[in-house]
């Protein structure tokens, strides 16, 4: 996180930069491996809220792309937090899309209002688990259903990476522990809490967790965002990812090296890409032609 830090976080927040510091030398060793002999049940696709902060300035360039590829195959457990009215997109499109009315500027206190309205949200939806991401996220479900499955909703489990690294990865949260977070986190408690250690959304739900009910973050390698170089994820782990993005890099493209049916100037992003070679009966996906994708 660059805010800066309250004298009495200070000690919260060297524990676990310490603590990174070690874990992140085994950063794809230290991780929550997916243990296939270990499930708690079927859990299915709706059993899980899926968060995805946004803005209205967004919607054209970064929400469509979501609609069009992830979220058209999730669109009953996905619920897009944004800070303005859409009816177009809201009817055009039939996905959640809720209207914060949070201000459009990103603050702290602007982020941390659309996770409080989140939070509450997912605690009213009696879901199992609840995951956040980003409008620059893809998230692949059928891992994300793979990762969720090794635990049960009742524990005290918080997944995701190292908030103040990668920030913007996405992270999951079983119902068990978001209600115990509740004291802090319902009702507005969220944005008070956020206001007395003046850290932003992301922060203020890893301090409400590590600090306040001293659980610790589950660190899995699945989660990605656009902060670390995508390109050094190997191709053939690409679909077995939980979430991906894209942006810039040291001044260069970053994005997963895949290639499929779609050049880069046709899909900048190679969310698509991504989209087809998991779904690839998608409409608007390149068809197969003789055993190679055109």
């Amino acid at each position: 996180c660059s805010w800066r830090i309250p004298l009495g976080s200070l000690d919260w927040l060297e524990s676990l930069v310490y603590s990174s510091s070690i874990l992140l030398r085994f950063h794809y060793v230290v991780s929550a491996r997916l243990d296939s002999t270990r499930s708690y049940g079927q859990l299915e696709s709706k059993d899980i809220f899926i968060a995805v902060k946004t803005t209205r300035k967004y919607h054209k360039s970064r929400l469509e792309l979501l609609i069009q590829t992830w979220v058209s195959q999730a669109k009953q457990q996905t619920y897009i937090f944004t800070d303005g009215e859409d009816k177009e997109l809201q009817l055009s499109a039939g996905v959640n899309l809720i209207n914060t009315n949070c201000s459009a500027a990103h603050t702290r206190q602007a982020l941390c209002c659309k996770m409080s309205v989140e939070y509450d949200k997912f605690i009213e939806s009696q879901k199992k688990w609840f995951c956040h991401v980003d409008d620059d996220n893809y998230v692949i479900l059928p891992s994300l259903l793979k990762l969720l499955s090794s635990y049960h909703h009742s524990q005290d489990v918080y997944l995701g990476r190292f908030w103040f690294a990668t920030g913007g990865a996405g992270f999951c949260i079983s119902r068990g522990l978001a209600l115990k977070m509740s004291p802090w986190a319902s009702l507005g408690n969220f944005i008070s809490t956020a206001e007395k250690i003046r850290l932003p959304d992301d922060c203020t739900i890893g301090y409400i967790i590590e600090a306040l009910l001293e659980v610790t973050l589950t660190h899995t390698h699945l989660f990605h965002s656009h902060l670390e170089n995508l390109q050094k994820l190997p191709t053939d782990t690409v679909l077995d990812q939980v979430t991906l993005s894209y942006g810039g890099f040291e001044n260069t493209r970053n994005v997963v090296g895949l290639v499929g049916g779609f050049s880069l100037t046709e899909d900048p992003t190679r969310f698509k890409t991504v989209h087809c070679l998991l779904y690839p009966d998608t409409y608007w996906c390149p068809k197969l032609k003789g055993g190679h994708r055109h």
